[in-house]
């Protein structure tokens, strides 16, 4: 199954926006081919449309997998496994965003408390750098303490909230 011209173009835009994002392009490529596809798709339809070896393609659906956004399905008369992703825009989105936080944000987190403690008794670093490093450890433990906030609220109140933050911005100019 080879997608037609419009969603190659989707598919191949998905990949190299992932990889500014520092996530693999072919994973991201896997997974927009997966989520805009009408049906789910065995691993010979995905190394066809790809053009990628089935290495790349198994590694990439495990790595998918893992995070929680593709599953396995099989279709009846088929001996193949075949994969869909998740559907539901508003959780794919979340998973997608705990991953980021999880690989990004909290080794950072970790190495500036690290670093504060180590530094804490004002030796290794100067006044100025102290104070820089802890002005940035206060963002990060603000940004980790915001996230957790918001991801207890069920999802319409996470939706709620992304969309009255629209509405306040929009009154605060």
């Amino acid at each position: 199954m080879i997608p037609g011209p419009v969603l190659l173009q989707l598919v191949r835009h998905w990949g190299e926006m992932a990889h500014r994002w520092g996530v693999s392009r072919i994973v991201a490529e896997i997974h927009a081919l997966l989520y805009f596809s009408a049906k789910p798709l065995c691993a010979d339809d995905l190394v066809e449309a790809l053009g990628v070896a089935r290495s790349h393609i198994s590694n990439g659906l495990k790595e998918l997998h893992s995070w929680g956004i593709v599953r396995g399905v099989r279709i009846p008369g088929d001996r193949r496994e075949h994969f869909e992703s998740i559907e539901d825009t508003w959780k794919l989105f979340e998973i997608l965003l705990d991953e980021r936080k999880r690989r990004e944000v909290d080794p950072t987190l970790m190495v500036l408390r690290d670093t504060m403690a180590q530094v804490s008794d004002g030796r290794g670093l100067s006044a100025g750098e102290i104070e820089r490093l802890g002005q940035m450890l206060d963002f990060y433990e603000t940004i980790d303490q915001w996230y957790g906030e918001v991801r207890r609220l069920p999802l319409v109140g996470r939706v709620g909230l992304l969309k009255l933050g629209r509405k306040a911005a929009k009154w605060l100019k």
